[in-house]
């Protein structure tokens, strides 16, 4: 990319807002402090999109691998079919596509394995200050949509996921032009390796030219909408709803 991704995040009140999530509790606490960010979030979308038209986020080789990368957010999920998932290896897990689709696809992990594989090291930038850089495997998750049809008025992505995070369900969401750019993928392998439970097992959201808290783990069904009004706290994902981040987070 000609403009590092850390610059990107500082471009104008919308990138200094960003900045602001990452530490500023006292700030978030303020209704008005968090609509001010919210109503920046059209902004941050529309400069980085302008700025980095449909560039791919940088990929490193082997060599640059963290030889750590941290887990983070939910490490461990509760839910009693998880678990039971997880003891099986998740041979009885499927990925359910649904919502404005022409046809809902019900997806094993033998499925995703099987389709065209996408493989790319990156580094995953987190709003709490950490990075790193891992490498991921996956089907691109545009070709998953494709294969389900969306319908006209289909807008947003929505993942629904197995945790529970300070008591709400997880989720997120991404509009479609994300959903289909190249790097996006369903990952279930990280560093040549299956995904571990605290590395969201068995697929996550690998968006990379957003933030760490828009890479869902533990993800259950992809829901394709015309709104995310209504959807839980309206916000488009967990800590958007939980503490006013941006919904567009782009790096």
């Amino acid at each position: 990319m000609i403009l590092s991704r850390r610059k990107l995040i500082g471009i104008g009140a919308a990138g200094a807002g960003g900045l602001l999530l990452g530490g500023c509790d006292q700030l978030n606490a303020s209704a008005g402090f968090r609509d001010t960010l919210k109503g920046a979030t059209g902004l941050n979308q529309r400069v980085h999109r302008l700025l980095v038209g449909d560039s791919l986020a940088r990929e490193f080789t082997e060599a640059d691998m963290s030889p750590v990368f941290k887990a983070n957010g939910s490490l461990r999920v509760a839910d009693p079919a998880y678990r039971a998932h997880l003891g099986q290896q998740f041979a009885q897990w499927a990925l359910r596509v649904d919502g404005l689709v022409k046809q809902k696809l019900m997806l094993p992990l033998t499925a995703l394995k099987s389709l065209p594989q996408r493989t790319q090291i990156t580094r995953h930038d987190c709003v709490e200050g950490w990075s790193a850089i891992g490498k991921w495997q996956g089907p691109q998750l545009g070709q998953i949509l494709q294969a389900a049809g969306l319908l006209p008025n289909a807008r947003f992505a929505v993942f629904h996921c197995a945790d529970v995070l300070e008591g709400a369900p997880y989720y997120e969401s991404i509009d479609l032009v994300e959903a289909f750019h190249p790097q996006t993928i369903l990952a279930w392998r990280m560093n040549d390796q299956p995904l571990t439970e605290a590395h969201g097992a068995p697929i996550r959201l690998r968006v990379e030219r957003q933030l760490g808290y828009k890479q869902a783990k533990y993800i259950m069904r992809i829901e394709l909408r015309e709104s995310l009004a209504g959807l839980y706290g309206g916000g488009g994902g967990h800590w958007e709803d939980a503490r006013g981040y941006q919904w567009y987070a782009g790096i």
